[in-house]
């Protein structure tokens, strides 16, 4: 386990340069998850350290398997000094135990809701779970386990996951980039829905 998440904080080392803060959230009955904040001019990013310790196990599996199956990292980009968005640490260590906590795989197209503003004043609850090997190159680990796959995550207001539900994510996604929308804002309203 600690081996995985050397290699994994290397990575995001190698992508994102050194972090210049660091906090850590441990949830009863689960492991401790790290999250590292990285400066990059006037983009602050979010990532975690903790949740790819172990693989997610599929729910309706009798017994998790310790070694096979999807692990992944969470990070969050914004753009820096529009909102307390360091606030984020705790609702991102959530996010990032819901495979212990509720026996989830999180995966791109997910949506996952913190039924709480991710920072203060954000008109933010829930995050779309986009595809990872953008920002961070996914990690390849020695079989049989799976890659630690690194999956930005994109705020939505109540209305857009509302209308995700309904429509998909990859429709949702259509809509932002069709009006041109800068998914790094904390301030952001929803795009039109209509």
């Amino acid at each position: 386990m600690g081996e995985v998440l050397a290699l994994v904080e290397a990575r995001l080392r190698t992508a994102l340069g050194e972090p210049d803060a660091r906090a850590a959230v441990t949830f009863l009955g689960t492991d401790r998850i790290e999250v590292l904040r990285f400066v990059d001019g006037d983009l602050v990013r979010y990532a975690t350290l903790g949740m790819s310790a172990r693989p997610m196990a599929d729910p309706t599996a009798v017994l998790a398997d310790p070694v096979k199956g999807p692990r992944a990292e969470l990070v969050l980009t914004v753009r820096a000094g529009l909102a307390d968005t360091d606030k984020v640490l705790r609702p991102l260590a959530v996010l990032a135990s819901t495979p212990q906590v509720e026996g989830v795989i999180v995966a791109p197209g997910a949506s996952l809701d913190v039924g709480e503003p991710l920072w203060p004043d954000a008109p933010f609850s829930s995050v779309l779970v986009a595809e990872s090997g953008g920002l961070v190159e996914d990690l390849e680990l020695d079989g049989p386990m799976d890659p630690v796959r690194f999956l930005p995550l994109l705020p939505m207001t109540s209305n857009e996951a509302a209308w995700k539900r309904v429509h998909g994510a990859q429709a949702l996604e259509e809509r932002w980039l069709a009006h041109g929308t800068d998914l790094r804002d904390p301030l952001r309203r929803s795009v039109p829905l209509d």
